[in-house]
């Protein structure tokens, strides 16, 4: 059982936190974008990496409120968020989510939250760098893995190496779409389209994007977004495909190669 420190508790027994983790709505609420954090949280400690949380004291980003168009939430969630981070003097912030690691890196400065941010598999890729993660075993070895680029942290932040140095340091055979990088395509969820219902007589996008994948032969498809994550899996099963591949976040691929093994 993962027994995570919250920033106040930290405070309160002195100790001096490097990284809050900031799970996000999807991390706390979502069962499957929960066991992404556990994931996540599970490698930090292999690592040990001195990490707490906000708890009960986070607030949503504010990242949907604004794509949706209602700014005065927005800064209403971040200027507490900020108030907050400020209060345990947070340096460094690591999300699990792509459209937190963007609002939290490019919005809030404009708001005065200025923090170093990083998305969680450029922490990771990090740690595998450092030595502070070891991949070991053939869990993957010569495994088919095709990998989705979200927007928020491909074409929006040009963050494209750092999943795919996580995947190929599994041995895997990394397989790539024939869109993607900068050409990636939308998983159909970004801009607050996650929340709101198809137009009529679209082809779902989550749908065309899964077509691809299929294309590839891989059976997993790794992706880094909770968002995607749903979005490709709800695309697996309309093609009837949920017992032939799987969507699996990059923490989750990384964690089978190192849970068993440290």
């Amino acid at each position: 059982m993962l027994k995570i420190k919250t920033m106040a508790e930290a405070a309160a027994e002195g100790i001096d936190v490097e990284v809050l983790y900031f799970v996000g709505c999807a991390g706390s609420f979502d069962p499957r974008a929960q066991r992404i954090a556990k994931a996540f949280a599970q490698l930090m400690d292999i690592a040990n990496v001195s990490y707490a949380i906000l708890g009960k004291e986070e607030m949503c980003s504010g990242d949907p409120a604004r794509r949706a168009g209602n700014e005065f939430l927005f800064q209403m969630l971040a200027l507490q968020n900020i108030q907050t981070m400020n209060s345990y003097g947070v340096k460094k912030i690591v999300t699990t989510c792509p459209h937190g690691f963007n609002i939290f890196k490019n919005e809030y400065p404009d708001l005065g939250g200025t923090f170093e941010v990083l998305h969680h598999t450029q922490f990771l890729d990090s740690l595998l760098k450092s030595g502070k993660l070891e991949v070991k075993g053939d869990t993957f070895n010569h495994t088919k893995i095709t990998y989705h680029d979200s927007c928020y942290l491909g074409r929006i932040n040009g963050e494209y190496d750092a999943p795919r140095n996580i995947i190929e340091g599994l041995k895997a055979d990394l397989i790539e779409m024939k869109r993607c990088k900068s050409n990636g395509l939308c998983c159909g969820a970004g801009g607050a389209q996650f929340f709101k219902e198809d137009e009529p007589g679209e082809k779902r996008i989550n749908v065309e994007r899964i077509e691809e994948a299929l294309e590839t032969g891989a059976g997993i498809i790794a992706a880094n977004c909770p968002f995607c994550i749903t979005m490709l899996s709800d695309g697996i099963k309309s093609k009837d495909k949920q017992d032939e591949v799987v969507v699996l976040d990059v923490a989750e691929l990384l964690v089978r190669c190192l849970g068993e093994n440290q």
